[in-house]
């Protein structure tokens, strides 16, 4: 995918894994904010790397900047994309204290690298989006199996992918799909650039996206809702505090606005 020189501000954290991410590897990890001035509330110093599911951008990269602020010993390092991806770039020996992927299949392909922890920090749901303006008319399921709608999902292989497909089954649609991108941003990216009229994504991408696309909800019937697993590798004290805030009432505060359910 292209990634634009500009887009709306609410998709930037999105896109970061639709333009960051290749189907070879994750984004780069890269420092999600700056040691700022606070009190910590534990003195826990170094560099914490975390892989987390394209999903996941927008709050995980407002919870970081946070988090260092209370903690200026502590940089946090972000790397973004499909899940299956990452968990199988951790299981090829890629450096990662954190994995927060969408669904739990995903940890099946960390082979020998098992997880010192697991815990679910959230759970997510599925929901149509269109462009803002739904040129094509899309109300629900059923219109994304006309010839006229451009319909665009995750690949199969990755979380949102099987998800979108699980969800079609059960409604017993045949989608017009033109296209199957790498992982959710990417999918996402698709709707708000005007390049597709509809993608199945999370709920909370359709949230993270300020107004820049149109959410049309998926019948709960039809639905499906994954866990948001956060495995944690060895036993590095900052990995160790960080998790914990992100599983304590800051992260589930952030998760929850960005339009996550709770664990």
């Amino acid at each position: 995918m292209r990634c634009p020189d500009a887009v709306p501000l609410a998709l930037v954290a999105l896109l970061l894994g639709a333009c960051g991410a290749s189907v070879d590897g994750p984004a780069a990890p890269t420092a999600a904010g700056t040691a700022g001035a606070g009190t910590a509330s534990s003195r826990v110093d170094g560099e914490v790397t975390v892989l987390a599911a394209a999903s996941l951008a927008a709050p995980l990269t407002s919870l970081v900047r946070a988090y260092e602020t209370e903690h200026p010993g502590t940089s946090v390092r972000l790397g973004f994309g499909s899940s299956t991806t990452l968990a199988q770039q951790v299981a090829q020996g890629a450096p990662a204290d954190l994995l927060a992927t969408a669904g739990t299949d995903a940890l099946d392909r960390l082979g020998d690298a098992a997880p010192t922890e697991t815990t679910t920090i959230a759970r997510n749901t599925l929901e149509i989006a269109t462009p803002r303006d739904d040129p094509a008319g899309i109300d629900g399921l059923v219109d994304l199996a006309r010839e006229d709608a451009a319909v665009v999902l995750c690949a199969a292989t990755v979380p949102c992918g099987a998800a979108a497909d699980e969800v079609l089954a059960r409604a017993g649609v045949a989608a017009h799909v033109v296209s199957r991108e790498i992982d959710v941003g990417a999918t996402l990216a698709k709707v708000a650039l005007g390049e597709a009229d509809a993608a199945i994504v999370y709920h909370s991408d359709v949230v993270s996206a300020g107004g820049a696309v149109r959410g049309v909800e998926i019948p709960a019937e039809q639905n499906t809702t994954l866990d948001y697993p956060l495995a944690r590798f060895g036993d590095d004290p900052g990995a160790r505090d960080f998790a914990a805030y992100l599983a304590g009432p800051a992260g589930r505060a952030a998760l929850a606005a960005a339009g996550f359910l709770p664990p």
